[in-house]
């Protein structure tokens, strides 16, 4: 059998508190184990489980006593480290209207591919972390998506924000296919109901990447995305299905989003709500 992992990505925000939760599996030559990692504004943590105790359905994923999927998200960790007790119930999903992959959801042998569940849906309930409480009630939103392959790309720009009227995910990565690399790109802008979709398919392309800072255009459309303070924590990522790389993510931080079509501006703002993963070195 080969290396693989597969990741969900479920985010729970309010207008002063984050919590992301990624549960996990995880295969490599000589074992096969499951996770959880935590993520709040301010600290991190991974819990590693026993393959035994992960379990899939059509709707939802088990890890232990945790479960997670379309109806929300119930957590109870307890580790030395750790104490985690709560439960959080999502509203209804907006998904894409088709794969984010488009065509390259029907290319075999990639290193990563990428999933988005929902863009945007409501969030209510209450999560203690050691004694801290996370409280999602009025104005509260969640975004959930999910990776499956073998390994992160090796130099990629992931940010996601949900925003008053909408939300907003881009992913810029370095691509190896068939002996040969290129820049892939993903994102989805929801904006007052409205699916804009933007994608190396479609004929999007980079003209700037530089100091946190990303602009991309595709036809009449364009996207600026800078990162203006980092916070990142330390999670860990897969290498051929062993969860050995270190990246860093700001679960909340300040960002700018600008959207663009045809010349004009759709929305332009600065959040320190933002997500984001710089992992580009050139």
């Amino acid at each position: 059998m080969y290396n693989y992992f597969y990741g969900w990505y479920l985010k729970c925000q309010s207008d002063t508190q984050t919590l992301a939760v990624i549960p996990a599996i995880h295969k490599t030559e000589n074992k096969r184990t499951c996770s959880i990692q935590v993520i709040t504004d301010n600290d991190v943590w991974t819990v590693v489980f026993d393959a035994d105790s992960f379990r899939r359905t059509k709707k939802n994923i088990f890890i232990g006593e945790n479960q997670f999927g379309e109806k929300g998200i119930h957590l109870a960790i307890h580790t030395p480290q750790l104490t985690i007790m709560g439960k959080l119930n999502f509203g209804t999903l907006f998904p894409l209207k088709y794969d984010i992959m488009g065509p390259f959801a029907l290319v075999p042998f990639m290193q990563c591919r990428h999933s988005v569940r929902s863009m945007r849906h409501s969030v209510r309930g209450n999560v203690c972390i050691n004694g801290k409480k996370y409280s999602f009630q009025n104005n509260a939103w969640g975004y959930w998506e999910g990776d499956r392959g073998w390994s992160f790309p090796k130099e990629y720009i992931w940010t996601q924000c949900c925003f008053p009227g909408g939300s907003v995910m881009l992913s810029v990565a370095d691509i190896p296919m068939a002996g040969i690399h290129f820049t892939g790109i993903i994102g989805v802008i929801l904006w007052q109901g409205k699916e804009y979709r933007i994608a190396t398919y479609l004929g999007a392309r980079v003209v700037r990447i530089q100091n946190k800072m990303v602009r991309v255009i595709q036809g009449n459309l364009e996207l600026d995305v800078r990162q203006l303070e980092a916070s990142g924590r330390p999670l860990k990522a897969p290498v051929r299905g062993n969860m050995v790389r270190t990246i860093h993510e700001s679960a909340s931080c300040r960002a700018f989003y600008r959207f663009r079509k045809d010349g004009c501006t759709l929305f332009a703002f600065e959040t320190d709500r933002a997500s984001f993963e710089f992992e580009y070195f050139s």
